[in-house]
């Protein structure tokens, strides 16, 4: 298909159904959508994608959750999960746990992938480590149950690359010929020592003992080996291997298999060792099967545990969200998270639950917020893939914050654009609740910031973004009040372009996320920055290449989201571009 009749079909869907420009009365006949997810509860995590076989990362503040891409919602009506299409990654990211940012699925197999040799991406885990200086992150997948492979970024947000063209582990690698390869989890221990851990299975007749888990140390560069996988025994075992470090003891966690063991079935198991590569020894459950709790048809149990500002989670998926949307489990699994008690150094019993956990901070409304950070939603998507994404909303689509310090603030403004123009109503409490103000996006498809007043801003309250007609929204932030928006001190060069804009220039140089008339920008610390006019301009290396059928060369986007004899194609400004390889 001719990217011009792609754009015809995408312009004629934007234009359908806009009611804008009347503030209040752009809502007359407008019903915002029903959640699947209530707006007292905190689970699933998000309620648009599924996103199974969670792999949680902590670094900087934040928790990154990996997941198997299930797919999104509204796609997967009346279908089985075959797990056969799972060839993306989720990524998600919170400060809170309750609201999270969604960075949109990670090509990372397949044609248009990034380990083009493999068919499919199962149960990622993600570690990260300082190596010549730099922070580098590690996504490590399996390729269906036949290996596992590895992709490498130098942000958790990515863009990923494959280092190695093949898998990590085979087969053919010593020690590894286990009924299933897959469902790696890795562990980078305190001296810098990375260790991956694999395997699954249930040999006829070893319910009891399947010894078909394994470990090995990794070698200094993440991405190779450093010695021969070793078995790790562990009793009744299934599938899903899990590490954690809690003092000095490492801590080998999995799911029960389905024998009717004394340990139960599809439970979380875990044993303790002095040594990452063990020998384990078992020490008891800590999480029932997710079935028990929310009789959501059970089935295996895939988790992280991790450690997080003081508290121990228990990350996991569940069919909850699949049971609410169809009436019945067709084995989409969406991921959860829920406190896990501590005695001393050994894990407690966590529980399941929809109500989830309490957020751990507000979000600062004065600050630059995404919209596709969330708590709750109806009829959105998100578009999109990396540090920065964007929420599409259809007539009567809605998203919901949590807990927004709203500090008096006069006005709101977003960057947003709508084909035809539309209305977003800003309100508290819920999606029909008391209507703060009203932001007009005008007709035009190309991202601006917009501004709405406000009245009654006070104090902090969930907050709701409910649409008129067809908008994308890429960030809000409040102002006015007292709040003090998103200022900063700038470079320390005093020749901080961006500072006009209320941004802080970047501190270095790096990848450019957006291009506009004020110049490039880039992202440091979660917020916008503007970058120094002495960095190498990305614009100038787009004049460089000529395009193809009429569009240009993409000025900074490297995200591949069609492939034709041209070349790889992305979208900047809502329009298509060719992808520039000499700056990807």
């Amino acid at each position: 298909m001719k990217l011009l009749t792609c754009l015809t079909i995408l312009s004629a869907t934007l234009c359908k159904n806009v009611v804008f420009g009347a503030g209040a009365s752009s809502f007359n006949g407008v019903q915002p959508g029903k959640s699947y997810k209530d707006i007292k509860n905190h689970n699933p995590v998000v309620s648009h994608r599924y996103s199974a076989d969670p792999g949680a990362m902590v670094y900087d503040g934040r928790v990154y959750i990996y997941g198997s891409n299930d797919g999104n919602v509204a796609e997967r009506q009346g279908k089985t999960n075959d797990y056969s299409q799972i060839k993306t990654i989720n990524l998600l990211s919170s400060s809170d746990l309750v609201n999270w940012m969604d960075h949109g699925p990670i090509p990372a197999t397949g044609q248009s992938g990034i380990a083009k040799f493999a068919s499919n991406s199962w149960a990622p885990a993600a570690c990260h480590k300082k190596i010549n200086g730099k922070e580098k992150f590690f996504v490590y997948f399996a390729n269906n149950a036949s290996g596992i492979c590895v992709l490498e970024s130098d942000s958790p947000t990515g863009p990923f690359k494959d280092p190695l063209g093949k898998p990590l582990i085979t087969r053919q690698t010593p020690n590894s010929n286990v009924e299933w390869l897959f469902d790696p989890a890795c562990l980078v221990d305190d001296d810098g020592t990375g260790y991956l851990y694999f395997g699954g299975g249930v040999p006829n007749g070893q319910a009891a003992n399947p010894r078909t888990v394994r470990v090995v140390k990794l070698g200094a560069d993440m991405k190779s080996l450093a010695g021969t996988p070793q078995t790790i025994d562990a009793p009744w075992v299934f599938e899903d291997s899990g590490i954690n470090k809690v003092g000095n003891t490492y801590y080998y966690n999995y799911c029960t298999n389905f024998n009717g063991g004394p340990y139960g079935n599809g439970r979380i198991a875990y044993m303790s060792s002095n040594s990452p590569m063990g020998p384990f020894s078992y020490k008891g459950t800590c999480f029932n099967n997710q079935g028990d709790f929310l009789q959501d048809g059970g089935g295996n149990n895939h988790h992280t545990i991790i450690e997080f500002k003081n508290k121990f989670y228990m990350v996991y998926h569940a069919q909850w969200l699949d049971m609410k949307v169809k009436g019945k489990s067709n084995g989409y699994r969406t991921t959860h998270i829920d406190e896990l008690p501590m005695n001393g150094n050994s894990f407690g019993n966590a529980k399941a639950t929809v109500q989830g956990v309490t957020q751990l901070e507000n979000v600062d409304g004065s600050k630059l917020n995404y919209a596709a950070s969330m708590a709750w939603q109806s009829g959105i998507s998100v578009e999109g893939h990396g540090a920065v994404t964007q929420v599409k909303y259809g007539r009567g689509a809605w998203t919901g914050v949590s807990n927004v310090d709203l500090g008096s603030a006069s006005s709101i403004t977003l960057k947003a654009s709508s084909r035809s123009g539309a209305t977003i109503k800003v309100c508290t409490d819920s999606e029909n609740g008391n209507a703060l103000g009203y932001v007009e996006i005008p007709a035009g498809g190309s991202l601006q910031n917009v501004t709405g007043q406000l009245s009654g801003a006070t104090g902090t309250k969930n907050l709701f973004f409910v649409s008129s007609g067809d908008a994308v929204i890429e960030s809000w932030q409040l102002s006015g009040g007292s709040s003090s928006g998103g200022s900063g001190s700038g470079s320390g060069d005093g020749s901080c372009w961006s500072k006009a804009s209320g941004f802080n220039c970047c501190k270095n140089c790096g990848k450019v996320y957006f291009i506009d008339k004020d110049g490039e920008w880039g992202i440091e610390n979660n917020d916008w920055c503007g970058m120094p006019k002495t960095c190498k301009s990305y614009s100038d290396e787009a004049k460089k290449c000529k395009g193809a059928q009429g569009y240009p060369c993409c000025a900074y986007s490297c995200d591949s989201l069609f492939t034709d004899s041209d070349g790889e194609w992305s979208v900047e400004n809502e329009n298509w571009c060719l992808i520039n390889k000499s700056i990807c």
